[in-house]
């Protein structure tokens, strides 16, 4: 079992360098599905973390509360209530959207938003309120005043969309529920997670290893890249005195 074990190794990297287009078109669409499901959650969980943080209303703990809660949903039973929904016999059947690639990004998004309102309405409530009174007091509208705030709190944002990203990325539930894994000709729905899975009961383990590796890739350089970003704004923020005083 080991040697089969190392010679699935060696395949799967040989896959890997050669560029094969069956792997690499699997780890496009997870991107493209993944990415655009960040889009999307962030384009609606972002103005719904802002309303959450800046806003005092009744009921603004049990909100919190709930999308917290919504965090650790499992993938498989939201797959389940979008396939159900999604079904031709169900609510949102007219719509097309199981076995679809628009489908899984539909539903990777639901599963995402509650981690990018969690992350980013604290860093929003944690920026100092006097920051958005004093954008008022200079003139500023409501909105430029949110964009102020925003922009203080935009580590806290970024590291809500890299965990959404890892959550979307890696789940499985809604990608093979939904989406189906399909393979083959026409409209393929199959992502790296779904792809493992199938390998794997084929018994084509070069082929899992190869989406598997690739996977981890991609989740560890997406977030290192993120950390290298952060830290070279730190220290952009920290030259930047001394470079205005040798201007001087």
């Amino acid at each position: 079992m080991a040697v089969d074990i190392f010679a699935s190794i060696i395949k799967a990297m040989e896959l890997i360098i050669s560029g094969d287009p069956e792997l690499y078109g699997i780890v496009y669409r997870t991107l493209l599905f993944s990415g655009t499901a960040i889009l999307l959650a962030t384009l609606w969980g972002t103005p719904i973390a802002l309303a959450i943080s800046l806003k005092e209303f009744r009921g603004k703990n049990t909100i919190k509360a709930f999308f917290n809660s919504l965090i650790g949903i499992p993938t498989v039973v939201l797959g389940l209530l979008l396939f159900l929904a999604f079904s031709n016999g169900g609510p949102l059947g007219f719509l097309g959207l199981l076995y679809t690639g628009g489908g899984i990004i539909i539903g990777e998004a639901i599963l995402v938003a509650p981690i990018i309102i969690s992350i980013a309405t604290t860093a929003i409530e944690a920026v100092d309120p006097d920051i958005m009174n004093l954008a008022k007091t200079l003139g500023a509208s409501e909105s430029q005043a949110v964009v102020a705030v925003l922009k203080e709190a935009v580590n806290g944002v970024l590291l809500s969309n890299l965990a959404a990203f890892n959550r979307a990325m890696a789940e499985l539930g809604v990608a093979l529920l939904v989406g189906g894994n399909i393979a083959g000709v026409g409209m393929r729905t199959d992502v790296l997670t779904t792809a493992i899975s199938r390998y794997t009961q084929q018994g084509a383990f070069d082929l899992a290893i190869a989406n598997g590796i690739i996977l981890m890739l991609i989740v560890i350089a997406i977030n290192m890249a993120v950390i290298v970003a952060r830290k070279a704004k730190m220290l952009l923020v920290e030259v930047k005195p001394w470079v205005e005083r040798i201007k001087r």
